[in-house]
């Protein structure tokens, strides 16, 4: 196989890495600084639950979009133009004095720039390197990744907890400066269609879809009947989206999404598991930040430690993973961090306790994040194995797709699960713990005001406080079951997925 003009070097990748590095970066940055940015915002839970999700979900909607533009414009323009976007959204999340510029700077214009850069970074990649390079590459993405989540909260913690919340996202304006000033190291594409490519009714489509989608679960906890038909819709929506790209190909026009790809069963089955890994990981990290930060009353740095043995074990073994490759086929490693995964979740689903500790937590954490890191070494490059240098752009971009929508519907999904159960299990709980105070409708609201304001509210009655801390010990548990069933499906993927030998 001849090797590209750029195939020797390996800068092109670390540029292109710090960008999946810094959008980790900014995530966990957000989840150990929650407690404080609800006081300092005068915001709640739900509030800032609404933020994140909205943050990926922006991502996803424009993903699709974005990939078209890198056959258009140039991929490494829009990496650029992505990167500068970054740094000012991340500029207006520093100096922000409310939370609707907070969600202006970090879910909105950190979103798009997310949307412009994500794709590129796979795509880059691909057209940069080959055969075991490219396989060596792509897991390093995966394992910076898996670094940004180890260090990332330990850093974020010390700076919001010594210094300031804002301070964590100025420290990614560093790394963009570095990006920009490396910019000439990424090497050019030239563009493969015209503008009058470019599908924006395509695009206007699948975004209203997958807003309607996520938009409906997230607001599952107080308007169910809305909810519902919002889900609906933007299920329909999204349906319509297919047939209108299979009718745009048929009558001789560039699809947004060439649906023909998905024909390919490899990557029809990797993006389901990074979504649903995605999904995972990002709902995991949510729900311990709240446990953590509610019931324990951990400060940012304390819950960037308490996360460690989950982090780790992304780290560990998405280093492991790629070493794995020629002893066993990509199939057996996913299937077995699905299993290792599973046994973490049932170990945690009996450790949230009201006795439990940061140490009972260890073991449960290490292997759930364990079998998480062979995923997210190995899903990328099971997805593009077969697909053709020409597509591997719209591949990529299907590929971002799925990994920020599954971050998205995570934070929404096992989020609301939790709310829910907490909201449910209220009146149980009160009649269990105090019965004195049943039916008081009054002491319910604190309650739930307990959890909402993760204990930022002054109040009185510590049966309240108890009350809720019993309650979200309670719902953890259910939460490590759910888990456990999502990580169920994604092993029963894993026997779809093609064996593939590394030329």
């Amino acid at each position: 196989m001849n090797e590209r003009p750029t195939e020797n070097s390996w800068i092109p990748l670390i540029v292109v890495a710090c960008a999946s590095f810094i959008i980790i970066l900014d995530k966990s940055f957000m989840n150990v600084s929650i407690s404080h940015i609800v006081v300092d915002l005068n915001t709640d839970v739900s509030t800032i639950q609404m933020i994140v999700s909205f943050y990926t979900l922006i991502t996803a909607a424009l993903i699709l979009f974005s990939t078209k533009l890198q056959d258009i414009v140039d991929k490494k323009k829009l990496f650029i133009i992505g990167a500068i976007l970054f740094g000012i959204g991340t500029f207006t999340t520093v100096i922000s004095l409310n939370t609707i510029m907070f969600f202006i700077g970090w879910s909105a214009i950190d979103g798009v720039a997310g949307a412009l850069m994500l794709p590129a970074v796979v795509s880059i990649i691909s057209g940069t390197y080959s055969g075991k390079k490219r396989t060596f590459a792509l897991a390093t993405v995966a394992i910076v990744t898996a670094i940004a989540d180890v260090f990332a909260p330990l850093l974020g913690g010390v700076i919001t907890t010594y210094f300031s919340w804002r301070y964590t996202f100025a420290v990614e304006l560093i790394i963009i400066f570095f990006i920009l000033g490396m910019q000439n190291k990424i090497p050019n594409f030239k563009p493969t269609e015209s503008k009058n490519d470019l599908d924006i009714i395509g695009a206007i489509i699948s975004i209203v879809g997958l807003v309607l989608l996520v938009l409906g679960i997230l607001t599952l906890n107080n308007k169910v009947n809305i909810s519902i038909i919002e889900i609906v819709l933007g299920l329909l929506v999204l349906v319509t989206f297919i047939w209108y790209e299979l009718k745009r190909k048929r009558t001789g026009k560039v699809p947004l999404l060439d649906v023909d790809l998905l024909r390919d069963k490899n990557l029809r089955v990797g993006v389901s598991i990074k979504l649903l890994y995605n999904l995972i990981i990002s709902g995991t990290l949510f729900v311990l930040v709240l446990f953590f930060q509610s019931v324990w009353q951990l400060n940012p740095f304390d819950t960037g430690l308490a996360t460690i043995p989950f982090c780790m074990g992304l780290l560990i073994f998405s280093l492991i993973a790629p070493r794995l490759i020629g002893k066993r086929n990509h199939k057996r490693i996913l299937a077995i961090g699905c299993i290792i995964s599973i046994v973490g979740c049932l170990i945690l689903s009996y450790q949230f306790k009201l006795n439990t500790t940061m140490f009972d937590l260890i073991p449960g954490q290490f292997l759930l994040g364990a079998g998480l890191g062979f995923m997210m070494a190995l899903t990328v490059d099971v997805a593009l194995f077969d697909i053709p240098a020409e597509s591997q752009n719209n591949a990529s971009g299907i590929v971002s797709t799925g990994d920020t929508l599954g971050s998205s519907l995570g934070t929404a999904i096992i989020g609301i699960i939790l709310i829910l159960g907490v909201v449910g299990g209220i009146s149980t709980a009160v009649d269990t713990y105090a019965p004195s105070y049943s039916g008081d409708v009054h002491f319910h609201q604190e309650v739930y005001n307990h959890f909402q304001k993760l204990d930022t509210i002054d109040t009185q009655d510590s049966i309240a406080v108890n009350t809720a801390d019993i309650i979200i010990q309670n719902t953890m548990a259910s939460v490590m079951y759910v888990l456990a069933a999502l990580l169920g499906v994604i092993l029963i993927l894993t026997m779809w997925i093609k064996n593939k030998t590394i030329k």
